[in-house]
């Protein structure tokens, strides 16, 4: 137990959560993006995976938030719901819950799936009572389709209704299947691909930070 506890402080500090997470900036918001390898942006420099093209985004366009990139290549869902308790110590204004692909590819139920996904809102909310959630939705290769990859598609739209959370119906909308857009494994985007991944997250999250910051 105590070797799963360091490795998991060594992941948290390698995305920038154990260096003091409960000492945000005062005036700051936090966008969180809880993901796998695609958010980590595998293969890619930090700044270009999608949340860093974020975060330039919403300097741009003048928003004080700060974005964390709390993904981790391999990781699914019962991962980030193991690792929640640190990043909580970090006020969260707003999640990006970016898991699951990692669980339909290796073969994880559904049930399991949306049990995992609720706990981290849960949780979340518990801590939290005004943090918002922007759930994406996953989908598997067509070589995993059936029942089993109905039941995975269906498992986010679903969860997004009854926990009432924003939705990006395809995390790779655009980019899953397309050559160019991903790297020679043909499962990681590359920079544009990450580009595309950005402005298909960008789509929901924009208007609902504007919201906030309305209230």
């Amino acid at each position: 137990m105590r070797v799963l506890q360091l490795l998991v402080l060594a992941l948290l500090t390698a995305v920038g959560w154990a260096q003091s997470p409960a000492a945000p900036t005062p005036d700051r918001r936090t966008v969180v993006f809880l993901g796998d390898s695609l958010t980590a942006g595998y293969g890619l420099t930090a700044n270009e995976a999608f949340p860093a093209l974020i975060q330039r985004r919403l300097a741009e366009r003048g928003f004080a938030w700060d974005v964390v990139n709390a993904g981790i290549s391999g990781d699914t869902t019962s991962g980030g719901l193991a690792r929640l308790g640190w990043l909580l110590r970090r006020r969260v204004d707003v999640l990006v819950l970016a898991l699951g692909g990692n669980d339909g590819l290796r073969g994880v139920s559904a049930a399991e799936t949306k049990r995992n996904l609720t706990a981290i809102i849960t949780q979340l909310r518990a801590k939290y009572p005004n943090a918002q959630v922007v759930l994406c939705g996953m989908q598997l290769p067509p070589n995993m389709g059936g029942d089993f990859g109905r039941e995975f598609q269906e498992t986010f739209p679903a969860v997004a209704r009854e926990q009432q959370t924003e939705f990006v119906p395809f995390l790779l909308e655009g980019v899953g299947g397309v050559r160019e857009l991903n790297q020679d494994d043909r499962i990681h985007p590359t920079a544009a691909g990450q580009e595309k991944l950005a402005d298909n997250v960008w789509a929901v999250l924009e208007p609902l930070l504007r919201r906030i910051e309305k209230k």
